[in-house]
């Protein structure tokens, strides 16, 4: 494993797992709220369009209703108006009722005479403007957005509805009993085309979602670490301040070699003790340099790899003989990775 791996595992390894934990309990709970507040805006917007769209179905056929009575259309006409718009692909069926629930047009005309609308209170909606909506299960399929309200395109009765006033529960014509004045429409929407796009922003709202978070958290994982950095930078930087003046000023020679046998360390002592100075020496090869015993001693670590201390006879410049006491070891990664050699020695 080379060093630059080392030093990246010991970077991450040094990320404080509460940063992680951190992020993620921030943003989490933000991200899910978001996209719950989208989703349901969503949901809204769907709504609104279903019931817009209603509405405007409901309009026209009114308006339709009331170009029947200009026209002096009869019941055939208007039926065939029903079953016509009724046959939009979005729309599953239109029903017009009188409020004890007996269906008196319908875009399927065969449920003509039939009984419907009864779990609501027709009466009411009959004397209502106001647009409601429900949504019908489907069996067959999607489920079905029905909207109804009142149905009075025109103060008179309609061309071939029979009189409200004499409708009894057997159907129309049939005179048993009088049922309140009103006629109620149904407007039913497929809600297929509608779920299936509100699942597709759904799944594409919560994807989104998932990107942001890991973005945010990134993002803040990447702050927080880029502090650390700078703070461990500043103290890493006054470490080697002191140890750099350290070894500069301690009363002992230094000199360190680094894997490739070059000079990387040689402090005051080491230049007054070997008479040469630091700057002609760093980034040169040891052996050009050190004197022959220092070389030796150098073969040997390579062979021994430990420490050694020794005294010897060194000659420096002017062929000048001193006795030094010399420590001399290996450099070593924590792996055991080779990293160089040091000299320690004094007169």
């Amino acid at each position: 494993m080379t060093s630059e791996k080392i030093r990246r595992r010991r970077f991450w390894a040094a990320i404080p797992p509460w940063i992680i934990i951190g992020a993620v309990v921030i943003l989490v709970p933000l991200f899910i709220f978001m996209t719950l507040e989208n989703i349901n805006r969503q949901k809204e917007q769907t709504t609104r369009l279903l019931v817009e769209k209603g509405a405007a179905l409901i309009r026209s056929f009114e308006a339709g209703a009331r170009t029947a009575i200009w026209m002096h259309w009869g019941g055939f006409q208007l039926q065939k108006l029903f079953v016509e718009t009724g046959q939009q692909p979005d729309i599953d069926y239109l029903i017009v009722t009188d409020t004890r629930g007996t269906i008196l047009a319908d875009s399927d005309p065969a449920r003509i005479g039939e009984i419907y609308g009864t779990d609501l209170d027709l009466a009411k909606i009959a004397r209502s403007e106001k647009l409601a909506w429900r949504q019908v299960p489907n069996s067959e399929g999607a489920d079905t957005f029905e909207l109804y309200r009142q149905f009075a395109p025109t103060a008179e009765p309609l061309p071939g509805f029979p009189d409200p006033m004499i409708v009894g529960p057997g159907g129309p014509g049939q005179e048993t009993e009088e049922a309140p004045p009103g006629l109620v429409i149904f407007v039913g929407l497929d809600m297929g085309p509608i779920v299936a796009a509100h699942e597709e922003d759904k799944r594409h709202t919560i994807w989104m979602a998932v990107i942001f978070l890991l973005i945010g958290c990134s993002g803040i994982i990447s702050l927080l670490l880029a502090q650390g950095y700078r703070a461990a930078r500043s103290s890493l930087s006054r470490i080697k301040a002191f140890s750099d003046s350290l070894v500069e000023n301690m009363p002992i020679g230094l000199v360190a070699a680094d894997a490739g046998g070059l000079l990387i360390a040689f402090n005051q002592t080491a230049e007054a003790i070997l008479g040469r100075k630091a700057e002609e020496v760093l980034g040169k090869q040891a052996e050009d340099i050190l004197p022959g015993t220092c070389r030796e001693l150098f073969r040997t670590l390579a062979a021994e790899k430990g420490i050694i201390e020794r005294e010897i006879n060194c000659t420096v410049a002017r062929e000048r003989t001193i006795p030094l006491e010399m420590i001399a070891t290996t450099l070593l990664e924590d792996d055991g990775t080779f990293l160089g050699y040091v000299i320690l020695f004094r007169d």
